[in-house]
């Protein structure tokens, strides 16, 4: 069962590691697009926005609409970090245990 388990734990890792990647570029670009330090119209920075709002915003938005107004302070992917960290050290504890 470990031939299978091991890979697949690792593949899951993997992917909320890349997603939370995804997710703080996401914040960093609206940063730097809320303060006018990249431009909005260049095609790449669009691009790169764009995926980084259709993938994480339906896992956002939730989030967002559990939350209560904190006066223009978003909070919510610090959140979905924090769970997506605590989905992962669950994971792995449950691997360890497994084995």
């Amino acid at each position: 069962m470990d031939v299978v388990l091991g890979p697949l734990a690792w593949l899951v890792a993997s992917a909320i590691d890349i997603y939370v990647f995804i997710l703080i570029v996401g914040v960093v670009l609206s940063w730097l697009l809320a303060f006018d330090v990249v431009n909005r119209s260049n095609k790449f920075v669009y691009m790169v926005g764009d995926f980084c709002h259709r993938i994480t915003e339906p896992a956002l938005r939730p989030i967002r609409n559990m939350m209560p107004d904190l006066g223009g302070i978003d909070i919510a992917p610090i959140l979905l970090i924090l769970g997506l960290y605590f989905i992962k050290g669950v994971l792995i504890n449950l691997l360890h245990k497994l084995a």
